[in-house]
């Protein structure tokens, strides 16, 4: 079968790397978005679907805009049969939509409707959720509102963040899409509208990692496990001449009481912080331009005053 596959996040390559190693599919073109600048001297970097495509010997195609008609006009001429999109990161005409025979698949990382767009891996984890999954979807024209192939479900660990879970819902997809191409080419699968009770997963912004102390402890240890590595669980010293940025890493949700962002403790056991409910005890942080510290370590060289409040 003559496949396109378009992906351009790291999350899509465990599919890609599947696709490519089964004798079933012919993969004629990757389609991913253009190179980014990155790093201090903003150099060019390549997204990470396409250092997996070349070095699996694909052809790569980086239209700066899906919508390009010379790069819709390269795609008729592959003559595609089916078109796999996973975290490709551009909304599809329906140009594109159309060409394929059996239209496009998506791998989308989350029990849709629940958690629509671009996010759906670390909205899951803020909200609390105990489980996720993953979507092979047919598209349409919406964000994320195609008809429904298949689904598979992962619970949500406590000790997980988005990496982890990203980690293994990359792999889960990846393997639930080789199942479901089969199936939904010989007519066994039948798409099937998606139910009623949809929700959404914004784009990430990096103030989403500014800890409101007012919200229940457990629920800043959500939002801190949802936002790592990035933006990361963040808050500000009131020092002079300017205020700090202090980063949490690591916490648990300790069953005490006390004003919402206020230091009630710091020893080597951790610092005690006021939440709206309970208490958050940090036990690893960073305060801005040092490192990652176990809290030992950081009251050695750090001083932080007990009834000092966090903004």
């Amino acid at each position: 079968m003559n496949i396109i596959f378009m992906g351009t996040a790291e999350l899509s390559c465990a599919s890609l790397d599947r696709l490519a190693g089964d004798a079933r599919f012919k993969i004629s073109a990757v389609v991913s978005q253009p190179d980014q600048p990155r790093g201090r001297d903003l150099n060019l970097q390549p997204p990470p679907v396409k250092v997996l495509a070349q070095k699996l010997g694909l052809p790569v195609l980086q239209p700066p805009k899906a919508r390009d008609e010379n790069f819709i006009y390269e795609l008729k001429a592959l003559k595609p049969e089916l078109i796999v999109v996973a975290a490709y990161g551009h909304i599809l005409p329906q140009a594109i939509l159309d060409l394929p025979g059996f239209g496009c698949l998506n791998v989308h990382t989350s029990l849709l409707p629940k958690y629509r767009g671009a996010a759906p891996i670390q909205w899951a984890i803020a909200d609390g959720e105990t489980q996720t999954g993953v979507t092979i979807m047919k598209m349409d024209a919406g964000m994320d509102t195609g008809e429904i192939l298949t689904q598979r479900p992962t619970p949500i660990l406590a000790e997980d963040d988005s990496a982890t879970l990203h980690n293994r819902l990359a792999q889960l997809g990846a393997d639930l899409l080789l199942e479901t191409i089969p199936d939904y080419v010989s007519g066994t699968v039948k798409p099937r509208p998606q139910p009623d009770g949809a929700s959404y997963a914004p784009r990430i912004k990096k103030d989403d990692g500014h800890i409101s102390w007012n919200l229940p402890a457990r629920r800043i240890l959500n939002r801190m496990r949802a936002f790592r590595p990035w933006p990361g669980a963040f808050t500000f010293l009131n020092r002079e001449p300017r205020s700090l940025l202090l980063k949490i890493w690591e916490a648990d949700v300790v069953e005490k009481k006390g004003p919402a962002g206020q230091i009630l403790s710091a020893n080597v056991d951790g610092i005690d912080i006021g939440c709206g409910d309970n208490v958050l005890q940090v036990t690893e942080l960073q305060l801005e331009g040092g490192r990652r510290l176990r809290t030992r370590e950081f009251l050695n060289g750090h001083s932080l005053r007990v009834g000092e409040c966090l903004k």
